[in-house]
């Protein structure tokens, strides 16, 4: 009976374990480089471009012509292919001029590159999401453990309450404007569990579990962003060294020319060289001939798709230029927010969050006990709540700054 009981639960505690699962940031990165299903499935497309580059070396196969005597009417045989019959063969091989098969490889290694930069980019977005997930899933938290604690103590005032007015000892508005106090946090409460869960979902779907995310946050993990920032000049520097996006518009442009060059080298037509055999059908018998053939280049010159590809390069410099402006201003942008928040968050005194719970539980109990007025408690214990609220929501707001910044940059400096 005692192995039957260890049994049930051993199995009860890996049960809920495996309906949690708590995270550090560095494990969370980890596990989402391993289990994301966009992450995995770029993999395959950079395997897909890269073997446009090898199918892009490869020659043209040759041609081989055959021609049998179907029916010889003067011998009255089917089919007559022997020494009195009729037969040909032929085989030809194209040969690229003007470079066509460098030039073919010259666009699809860039288009190869430029996948690569792609799912790189892909990659930050998404990685970027995964740690303001993450930090607002443990701030959020956060709120609602003091929201939950804060709820059972006013329902158990409440209670108390109750069963002083049935002794007649407190007033009806009393009791009720308390019971009004409980709905309102109820309603906050509900509201705060809703964008958790809302969070919890994001942050599952990244993390391709269905299991509860807890995280972790260690000290080091909020005191790293203590670093002096780069200047704006330096971060776009940076930002022009890592980023994907803008090394893919790059790549994007030199794509252009290259395909410009190739659509300019197929206006030139390719040779046909071949060798032929001739049975009995040629002025000699068992004629042996050499075959030359080019395409003349009369009436299509490839006119359009050289008129395109040059447009196309002309649309991906300016859209590289923007791309830039973009960028920069990001950067400015990411900056600036770091500068006002931390302000906002230095403001703070260290001490504060302590001393404002120490006051709190202070009020409660003198209220209890009638030393307090309703309307200070009821004052005091919203604006309680709201702080609790604001101080997480700050602490991730400077966190998400910070990632902001790395996410502009397309590197960590906070490591």
């Amino acid at each position: 009976m005692r192995l039957c009981f260890a049994v049930f639960l051993c199995i009860c505690t890996t049960a809920a374990a495996q309906d949690t699962l708590s995270v550090t940031l560095p494990q969370a990165d980890s596990l989402f480089i391993r289990r994301n299903l966009l992450a995995l499935a770029g993999r395959f497309q950079i395997e897909a471009a890269q073997a446009q580059i090898v199918q892009a070396r490869l020659f043209d196969n040759p041609t081989a012509y055959l021609e049998l005597n179907a029916f010889n009417p003067a011998a009255g045989q089917v089919l007559d292919v022997g020494g009195t019959g009729q037969k040909a063969l032929a085989i030809q091989q194209t040969i690229l001029l003007a470079g066509k098969r460098s030039k073919r490889v010259a666009v699809a290694t860039q288009q190869s590159r430029l996948t690569e930069l792609q799912f790189a980019d892909l990659l930050r977005t998404l990685r970027f999401d995964l740690h303001s997930r993450f930090y607002s899933i443990y701030f959020t938290s956060n709120t609602l453990a003091v929201y939950r604690q804060q709820r059972t103590r006013l329902t158990e005032t409440i209670a108390a309450f109750a069963r002083q007015y049935e002794k007649n000892n407190v007033a009806l508005r009393e009791l009720v404007r308390l019971k009004a106090l409980l709905l309102q946090l109820n309603n906050d409460q509900l509201e705060l569990q809703n964008r958790l869960t809302e969070q919890q979902r994001d942050l599952r779907i990244l993390l391709q579990t269905s299991a509860t995310i807890q995280p972790i946050i260690r000290p080091a993990d909020t005191t790293r962003f203590a670093r002096s920032l780069p200047t704006l000049t330096d971060a776009v520097s940076l930002a022009l060294e890592n980023r994907p996006d803008l090394k893919g518009a790059e790549v994007a442009v030199r794509q252009a020319d290259a395909n410009a060059a190739f659509q300019k080298a197929l206006a030139t037509p390719d040779l046909r060289v071949g060798g032929m055999f001739d049975q009995n059908a040629s002025y000699t018998p068992n004629y042996l001939g050499i075959t030359l053939s080019m395409d003349l280049p009369i009436l299509n010159r490839n006119q359009g798709n050289i008129q395109s590809a040059r447009a196309q390069g002309s649309y991906l410099r300016l859209a590289q230029r923007q791309v830039l402006t973009v960028v920069e201003n990001e950067i400015r942008a990411a900056l600036e927010e770091i500068q006002q928040t931390e302000v906002a968050y230095r403001s703070i005194d260290q001490s504060f969050p302590a001393q404002f719970d120490q006051l709190n539980q202070s009020i409660l109990r003198n209220f209890e006990r009638g030393n307090v007025s309703l309307i200070e408690f009821v004052d005091l214990f919203e604006t309680y709540l709201q702080n609790v609220q604001q101080l997480n929501r700050l602490s991730a707001d400077r966190i998400t700054a910070y990632e902001q910044l790395t996410f502009t940059i397309g590197t960590d400096l906070f490591r």
